[in-house]
């Protein structure tokens, strides 16, 4: 791709991420407040990921809800309360939808914000993102797919374990909730039985920033912001008093730094590589007999983390990550191969409206949330009329993300090592009906996500588990409408993330939460 083009594709989907931003606005107000139907009280017994139990990390005991310290934290509501402002009422009725859904939503954003590939300097090489200089040109991060299902799994992973840890301490102290101890407080959002103290809704915020100040520095301020709207959002609801604000706080830095702890040993530091070993990637492949995969933009752009299949999974060890790796795809030098990029030859010239549809429905690309993301997108929306309380809805997504991340790994890791060439490469004839990813072809990342999300999320809603299945064959063919991938990628891909699905259904049904 001619670096004009390259731009005006930019370009393209820089407006598009405006309006995705204007719909999830549009759809912020017609959420209704999370009114749980099962409030988990017991999800402090349930296994966190990190964690070693729910009460590593010691949380001291309230004040008494009679003393004058904690009569003065009530005066604060209710003078809250006394003088609300329209612009109060909206943060509360926002937030009120729900703590994790809302920074799911708000994590979905910066992966668009940032999902921007770098432009080449003027000598034909690519700038590298650094975190350490994360204002620089170009900015930190480049949230990539690999990227993003790794920010979305750590994210969600540390929500659920501070919430097990809060509702650990929640059942232990059993602080009565403001409105409850005063009556001249009103809830302001649908109240439940829960104690107060530690207050979710911190845990959830906080534990956020921490992990989002790492992921995306450069979105300090903004992050910070919403923390601070959050959590000031409880305490005129009615809901928290300062001090369980602050004993969440807590919690949620200490859980925080635990995950943040994992994340800096990961591998991902390592996930670029080097020249030279970009170099010896194409000498192995060639050195086969096969064609090794080469970018197709000029100038020639690095292969997108081709060493991410050596980042630390989830759910099952690295060594795992080989021995499930799957075989070679066809020969470029055999007839099923040949066959297959007849196929692909055949979806670039005449693909209906229906499926060019289709690829651009899943397309996924450059200024969005990525695939990873879009699975996050769909879950939300089947958990919310689920009416999942906060803990359940962080289980939930530690799963999916976890899966998202692991289907990344095995499928970079496969990738990386038989490094086999786009159909457009083979045949420069072939147009896409999309953008060209700058990666190798095997497997295809499209299908291991969505396989990998089908998979656990029909465990968790087993009612939807066909649609959700469905959804994933489509968004796996949609690459071969697409004319990006050989039907091999495509189906292997998809079989190769329902065993990663298959590894987080076995953490579900382990984790005391079904």
């Amino acid at each position: 791709m001619k670096n004009n083009n390259i731009l005006l594709f930019i370009l393209f989907f820089a407006s598009v991420v405006v309006g995705c931003k204007r719909t999830i606005e549009e759809r912020h107000t017609m959420y209704e407040p999370l009114n749980p139907t099962n409030i988990d009280a017991n999800a402090g017994d349930w296994k966190p990921v990190v964690l070693n139990a729910a009460n590593e990390f010691p949380l001291a005991a309230p004040t008494s809800t009679s003393i004058a310290v904690y009569n003065r934290e009530l005066t604060e509501i209710k003078g809250f309360q006394a003088t609300l402002t329209a612009e109060q009422r909206a943060s509360i009725q926002y937030w009120s939808a729900g703590a994790v859904l809302r920074w799911n939503e708000i994590l979905r954003e910066l992966v668009a914000k940032r999902n921007l590939p770098p432009v080449n300097n003027p000598d034909g090489t690519y700038p590298v993102p650094s975190a350490a200089n994360p204002f620089g040109y170009p900015e930190f991060p480049f949230a990539n797919p690999p990227y993003a299902a790794r920010a979305y799994a750590y994210v969600s992973v540390a929500q659920y374990d501070a919430l097990v840890a809060a509702f650990y301490y929640k059942r232990l102290y059993n602080r009565a909730a403001p409105h409850t101890v005063d009556t001249n407080i009103k809830p302001l959002v649908p109240a439940t039985n829960l104690p107060s103290y530690p207050s979710e809704d911190a845990v959830v915020a906080a534990v956020s920033v921490e992990m989002l100040k790492l992921l995306f520095p450069a979105d300090i301020a903004y992050i910070q912001q919403k923390a601070d709207e959050h959590m000031l959002s409880r305490i005129m609801a009615g809901m928290n008093t300062r001090s369980d604000i602050e004993a969440g706080v807590q919690i949620a830095r200490q859980v925080a730094a635990k995950v943040i702890a994992r994340a800096a040993t990961d591998n991902m530091s390592r996930a670029i590589g080097t020249p030279a070993q970009w170099a010896e990637l194409e000498t192995q492949t060639a050195a086969t007999g096969e064609i090794p995969w080469i970018s197709q933009e000029l100038p020639k752009r690095p292969p997108m983390l081709p060493f991410f299949g050596k980042v630390k999974p989830f759910l099952f060890d690295s060594l795992t990550t080989i021995a499930i790796r799957p075989i070679a795809p066809p020969s470029v030098k055999s007839q099923k191969f040949k066959e297959e990029l007849e196929e692909v030859r055949y979806y670039a010239k005449n693909a209906t409206r229906q499926q060019i549809a289709i690829v651009h429905f899943w397309a996924d690309g450059v200024g969005t949330y990525t695939p990873p993301g879009h699975w996050n997108a769909i879950a939300a929306d089947d958990f919310v009329k689920l009416r999942f309380s906060e803990v359940r809805w962080a289980r939930n997504l530690a799963l999916l993300n976890m899966a998202g991340m692991d289907a990344a790994i095995t499928c970079w890791d496969t990738k990386t090592f038989y490094f086999n060439p786009r159909p457009t490469q083979v045949d420069p004839s072939i147009k896409t009906q999309t953008g060209l990813p700058n990666f190798p072809a095997y497997t295809s990342g499209h299908s291991t996500f969505s396989g990998a999300a089908a998979t656990i999320l029909g465990h968790i809603v087993p009612a939807r588990a066909a649609a959700y299945n469905g959804m994933a064959k489509e968004a796996s063919e949609s690459r071969i409408y697409g004319a990006i991938h050989y039907r091999s990628d495509c189906e292997v891909g998809l079989a190769q993330g329902v065993k990663v699905g298959n590894f987080a259904i076995n953490r579900a049904q382990s984790d005391g939460a079904n």
